[in-house]
């Protein structure tokens, strides 16, 4: 059988990979590595190896985007449809498998998907309900609560409060939370996952299904799974199964939203017999960015260890660029981009990283009076836009009347008469009496319990909607449907009074919606499998897309994106900027060595991004927040050897400020560093935080981990290094 085309293109660790044995296998993929190639010329080696049937692979990632690209890869790859092959996210294969087993489930057939705003909205009709003071009891804060409990596999009745009145509040609203979401047969995205942990959980039938089924499970981006991923894996992988994960705990980033880099390390200590494979060879950056990125995440304890190389170009040193301010930092790098620029490059070539959203505008305000085109990437994406979200309400409610968060949007969106007191009626009512608000306005109307204004306005409403219904009903096409609602709904007229400027692009965005309701084809499913209708797998797609914010295609112009929008991309030219004390690493991370050391990790990530140049920037002044600040520079900049970085640049000709700051030779020629492990005779093992000072008057500051964070001298603290 010849397979030289799934392995001739591979270097010796990739092939290493692909063709290992069955059984389970971790591959550490650095960045810029071919992850992706790997795992998608894995799949097609089980297939013409005879080793396994497309429907016995599942192959799981972190976003629609990477899991569409995947299947056409894959396709390109074999030559044919992978149809047969579960490939996709977390949320849509959880999605998959509650609308196959709904019943198992606890869930109702028509259940509906939940978006972050819906359940925003949600709960905040709660909190009113329940007479809480949302200055008190905010509706994010409860909204991330719920969300937390739910990544990490807990219920209400699996959360202890030990007489914390606090907590035995929040576990009260989550009560409510799900009671309502109950009634009216929605999920919210952390649910999707939950809900189908559960059903593996508590279905011993159900699981030896699929664990039977799905012989060889992949996953993608392995060191962004939480807790309840991890759980749903181990469930599917059984005692017998084929696990092949592909991650990189060097770009572990995203612990804010509940991933575990301590998974990496689990999964070799709790999956039987794994094997480990290391990707090193980088195929996007040049030798000193490489050198640079190495030696920086060197300072970082417990990692799995890995040390990327290239067989590329050497590259330039990394410039590293001391404005007196922000104003100055931004010119410079915009300079430096017009001049790439007129060199034959492409905007969209270069790349501005910062690690926080508000440093946007002062490179947005110099791009603009400079007329140079920039996209911020990371906005509003298409299904999260409020106009596209009115409509979908719409359909919704047209189709699915107890659906009560698309009633709270749309029941006087437009205006329509319908004051705040006829609607808070209608929740009192819905609550005294269990049930929708659909059901609570209909029975208001026929008692008669409101003045007449009132009554007329809901029976208006209640008219429209079954004007809706009735397109729903009697239109075989998803988009003319959609175009019929559009148009009945009264939206282009409403959002054409917009003065703000944006009436148009809303109104395309509404013709948008009912091409992408055209163009919408459903995902494949089993021959077994139930399918559900055209609109519900239209809407079910529109929550999913709306939940992950997949990007759009810019013309040429500059990319302006925080660190953590930048994960996955590269750019020939790349500008880190910000590189002081506070603001990266972040303030609040400098106490705290798990954070610093995730912060160290985004500085890695940003270095990863650039392929041909890198560029390092600060400022000695920055006005944030409305305040002056005079920061230190970052120590990220110290991490990096000093022979990788060519003569520093100045804005301000009077700076006391110059290259050997950088580099304080004292403290190393005792062997320290900022990132060190050090052991103490009286205080134990620590993590150097920062270092001031020279010759016999360094202080060192170290975070011990049994008495927290104290600044000692380093003359007379006799620190050995860990």
């Amino acid at each position: 059988m010849d397979v030289s085309h799934i392995l001739d293109p591979l270097n010796d660790a990739q092939r290493l990979a692909v063709a290992a044995d069955a059984g389970n296998l971790l591959v550490l993929a650095g960045a810029g590595s071919g992850k992706t190639r790997v795992l998608i010329h894995r799949i097609a080696w089980y297939i013409e190896t005879n080793q396994a049937r497309p429907n016995s692979i599942l192959s799981v990632t972190f976003t629609n985007k990477a899991a569409g690209e995947m299947r056409g890869r894959l396709e390109q790859l074999l030559g044919y449809s992978a149809g047969a092959m579960w490939v996709g996210t977390f949320h849509g294969i959880s999605h998959r498998l509650l609308r196959a087993h709904w019943k198992e489930a606890n869930l109702v057939q028509n259940f509906q998907i939940m978006d972050s705003d819906d359940q925003y909205r949600m709960i905040r009709r709660l909190l009113r309900a329940m007479a809480l003071d949302e200055s008190k009891w905010p509706p994010r804060e409860v909204q991330w609560f719920i969300n937390g409990q739910k990544d990490e596999g807990l219920r209400p009745k699996d959360i202890s409060s030990d007489d914390d009145f606090h907590l035995e509040q929040m576990v009260h609203v989550y009560r409510a939370y799900e009671e309502q979401c109950a009634r009216s047969g929605l999920v919210d995205f952390a649910e999707l996952l939950l809900r189908a942990y559960e059903l593996f959980r508590d279905n011993e039938h159900l699981r030896r299904h699929y664990q039977d089924r799905f012989r060889h499970v992949l996953v993608d981006e392995f060191q962004d799974t939480n807790t309840i991923q991890y759980r749903w894996l181990k469930l599917l992988n059984g005692h017998e199964g084929n696990m092949f994960v592909v991650g990189d705990d060097d770009q572990s980033i995203y612990s804010w939203r509940g991933a575990q880099i301590e998974n990496m390390q689990r999964f070799q200590d709790e999956f039987r017999d794994t094997e480990l494979v290391r990707l090193e060879q980088n195929y996007r950056s040049t030798a000193t960015i490489l050198a640079a990125a190495n030696a920086l995440i060197a300072n970082n304890s417990g990692r799995i260890g890995k040390e990327l190389w290239t067989d590329g170009e050497e590259g330039e040193l990394i410039p590293i660029y001391t404005a007196y301010n922000e104003q100055e930092e931004a010119r410079f790098i915009i300079e430096n981009v017009m001049d790439w620029h007129r060199e034959g490059h492409r905007f969209d070539e270069a790349a501005v990283l910062y690690r926080t959203s508000a440093q946007s505008r002062v490179f947005e305000d110099h791009l603009r009076r400079n007329n140079v085109p920039y996209r911020v990437h990371g906005g509003f994406r298409f299904y999260e836009r409020a106009e596209v979200k009115d409509a979908l309400a719409y359909l919704r409610l047209s189709a699915f009347r107890s659906d009560d968060t698309a009633f709270e949007r749309i029941i006087n969106t437009p205006t329509r008469g319908i004051g705040n007191r006829s609607v808070e009626a209608v929740r009192a009512k819905a609550r005294e009496n269990n049930i929708s608000l659909w059901q609570a306005m209909t029975d208001i109307l026929e008692n008669k319990l409101l003045t007449g204004r009132a009554l007329n306005a809901f029976q208006n409403f209640i008219n429209l909607i079954d004007s809706m219904t009735l397109d729903i009903e009697n239109t075989e096409e998803l988009h003319e449907v959609l175009d019929a609602i559009i148009k009945r709904s009264g939206l282009i007229a409403h959002y054409k009074k917009d003065t703000s400027g944006k009436a148009e692009d809303r109104i395309e965005n509404l013709e948008e919606l009912v091409t992408a309701a055209q163009e919408f084809e459903a995902p494949p499913t089993d021959d077994d499998e139930p399918r559900m209708d055209p609109m519900s797998e239209f809407l079910a797609h529109a929550a999913l897309e709306a939940g992950e914010g997949q990007a759009d295609i810019y013309e040429d112009s500059i990319q302006l994106m925080t660190l953590h929008a930048a994960k996955g991309l590269e750019y020939p030219l790349v500008f880190l900027t910000g590189m002081e004390e506070g603001l990266f690493p972040h303030q609040r991370s400098k106490d705290d060595i798990r954070q610093l050391e995730e912060e160290r990790r985004l500085c890695y990530v940003g270095m990863t991004r650039a392929m041909k140049k890198l560029i390092l920037t600060h400022a000695e002044v920055r006005r944030l927040y409305g305040q002056e600040t005079y920061p230190q520079v970052s120590r990220f900049i110290r991490e990096i050897p000093r022979e990788l970085i060519s003569s520093v640049r100045f804005g301000n000709p009077e700076s006391s400020s110059s290259s050997d700051e950088y580099f304080d030779e004292e403290p190393h020629k005792q062997g320290l560093g900022l990132g060190q492990r050090v052991s103490h005779n009286t205080f134990g093992q620590g993590v150097i935080l920062n270092l001031e000072g020279s010759g016999s008057h360094t202080r060192v500051q170290v975070n011990f981990e049994e008495v927290g964070t104290k600044w000692l001298v380093a003359a007379y603290a006799d620190l050995q290094m860990v």
